[in-house]
């Protein structure tokens, strides 16, 4: 190898290309892995080493993902050391208070300024007819330092994982505030809390009293830890690839892309088969994370606990992106009163917290929407819970009754949807008062749990279309463009179907739907049995885990798309 072609080597190796950037589908970042993993070794015994040999190594991957904005992650983990380690030795409580405000500030700022200049700026322009336009100030002063032109100055790129990054830093200030943990003397140690590769982009989001302890444990992998990390960096994988990336590319992405161009099934079934693409896409990056993290010793919390087996709204919220929701619930609705001040403050409490859930998760009014119908979504189970069978016909029948009134008035693809939906839940509250009418016992406890199961995936489903039209946008187009698309997904949904073309669609898409009908039977399956193969999993000979681990490498590559699809949530 010439001396070229060595120095080509190292100069791609230690510069950011943003359309290669560092993924863990990619043979690179096992590369990275491998050499990371072998200087934690090295270091095992010898923990502030290790922890600061992790954090340099944390950073070198954050810049290989993000570029420059490792500047930005570094400003905010020294921003936060300072303010906790101020925070826990001032005694008077005024000035304390006044510094758990500034660590919030400067953290949600800077989310604010990267994530929501552009829909700030759209909807006060909308407001007042006005024509501001967003400014990279950052890209403004570093041109004027540098004496270039470098920086586009018109262009606000978002940081990849500053949602993840920022919400953990702001519950270790308000925890230290708080006096639930003491604050972390060493600066090394704390960057390294912050900047743990595994999790830094896509979470989970990781607490500092859940995490914290590990820092200082030496480094200890037992056999049954190697196979179960194994296990879910295959699975992770798996799910990544196979499901998730092979639904996109060959039908989700077509679809939602360009909605008018197909028909009403091909668009009605495109949002359920993303249901299950974003589920493998975010549970798949979950999977690999606590996979390898487990590899090097520490333990990240759970995220996912199959979601789309949920029986309600609320339910589902405490089985998907566990680490937000419960931060959601720790740091924003408790505070705000939680359920201790009446039934009214209670309900308010929680739409703000759905609400503001929502626009965590992306800079349009779509996810807001998506917000506030999930948030709906759980005070009407609250309300309905409480009601007897007889009430709830009643309440389903003249909503059932207000929607045919509303499609006669006004027939919109919207008002036809409302009434397929309200016509379903009607007519499920009838069978269910039935049953108990006439046999005068209460429905089998499985078929009931089933139907809402099935209820509770449909609306998960139909919220769903205001996420993903949200999606994947440029931020400077985001609000408009996805309030088009989504309004044309629902008009082709609720529009004329000709249900002699489904065979063939379904014939077209064949590998699609068998792919999904598969995951969510897997997905499905009963938690003992999940549990049960990943045990044995575990318990098998190494050569024979060796040999696996080949064979599952080799079939989820021959899924792989001509391009590296990234992680659906490094975007937010």
């Amino acid at each position: 190898m010439s001396f070229e072609n060595i120095k080509l080597f190292f100069t791609n190796l230690l510069s950011f290309d943003d359309k290669f950037p560092l993924l863990f589908t990619q043979f690179y970042f096992w590369a990275f892995f491998a050499l990371v993993f072998a200087g934690l070794t090295l270091l095992k015994n010898k923990i502030l080493l290790r922890n600061i040999f992790l954090m340099f190594a944390s950073l070198f991957f954050y810049f290989k993902t993000s570029g420059l904005f490792v500047i930005l992650l570094l400003f905010t983990t020294l921003n936060c050391f300072w303010i906790g380690k101020k925070i826990d030795i001032t005694v008077d409580i005024r000035k304390r208070k006044w510094l758990v405000f500034l660590g919030v500030f400067i953290n949600l700022f800077l989310l604010a300024y990267f994530k929501y200049a552009y829909f700030f700026t759209s909807t006060y322009n909308s407001m007042f007819d006005t024509n501001i336009e967003v400014v990279n100030y950052l890209a403004l002063w570093a041109n004027k330092f540098s004496g270039s032109s470098r920086f586009e100055v018109g262009n606000i790129l978002l940081p990849v994982g500053i949602s993840f990054y920022t919400f953990q830093s702001l519950s270790y200030i308000i925890d230290v505030y708080r006096r639930r943990i003491a604050h972390v003397p060493n600066f090394f140690n704390f960057g390294f809390f912050v900047t743990f590769f595994p999790g830094l982009v896509a979470g989970p989001i990781i607490r500092a009293s859940q995490f914290m302890p590990q820092l200082y444990k030496k480094f200890f992998l037992s056999r049954k830890q190697f196979g179960i990390a194994v296990f879910w960096i295959l699975n992770g994988l798996a799910k990544k690839i196979i499901l998730s990336d092979y639904l996109a590319v060959n039908f989700v992405d077509r679809v939602i892309e360009n909605p008018q161009l197909f028909t009403s099934f091909e668009n009605f079934t495109a949002i359920f088969v993303y249901s299950l693409q974003i589920y493998a896409d975010f549970s798949g990056y979950t999977d690999i994370a606590i996979g390898v993290a487990m590899l090097m010793g520490f333990y990240m919390p759970k995220n996912f606990d199959s979601p789309y087996k949920a029986t309600n709204a609320g339910d589902f919220w405490k089985r998907w992106h566990i680490s937000l929701s419960t931060w959601l619930k720790d740091y924003l609705y408790i505070p705000l009163g939680g359920n201790r001040k009446g039934k009214f403050r209670t309900h308010v409490n929680l739409m703000i917290t759905m609400l503001l859930g929502g626009l965590w998760h992306g800079a349009s009014w779509n996810f807001i929407i998506w917000g506030g119908l999930n948030g709906i979504s759980i005070l009407i189970f609250k309300g309905w819970r409480t009601i007897n069978n007889r009430k709830r016909l009643y309440t389903t029948l003249s909503f059932f009754l207000f929607s045919l009134l509303l499609f006669s008035l006004f027939p919109s693809p919207a008002f036809k949807i409302a009434l397929i939906w309200t016509g379903t839940i009607c007519l499920g509250a009838l069978l269910t008062y039935l049953y108990i009418d006439i046999f005068d016992q209460r429905p089998l406890a499985k078929l009931n749990r089933g139907w809402s199961i099935f209820l509770t995936f449909v609306f998960i489903t139909f919220t769903r279309l205001f996420f993903r039209t949200g999606s994947n946008l440029d931020p400077a187009e985001q609000t408009s463009h996805a309030w088009g698309t989504a309004k044309s997904m629902v008009n082709q949904i609720g529009g004329s179907w000709n249900l002699a073309q489904i065979p063939e669609i379904i014939a077209t898409y064949k590998a699609v739907f068998l792919l999904f009908v598969l995951g969510m039977i897997i997905h499905w399956l009963p938690e003992r049995w999940k549990r049960w193969y990943r045990i044995n999993f575990t318990l098998l000979p190494l050569w024979v885990i060796g040999v696996a681990v080949i064979a599952t490498v080799f079939v989820v590559y021959q899924f792989i798309t001509s391009e590296l699809q990234p992680f659906v949530y490094f975007q937010f």
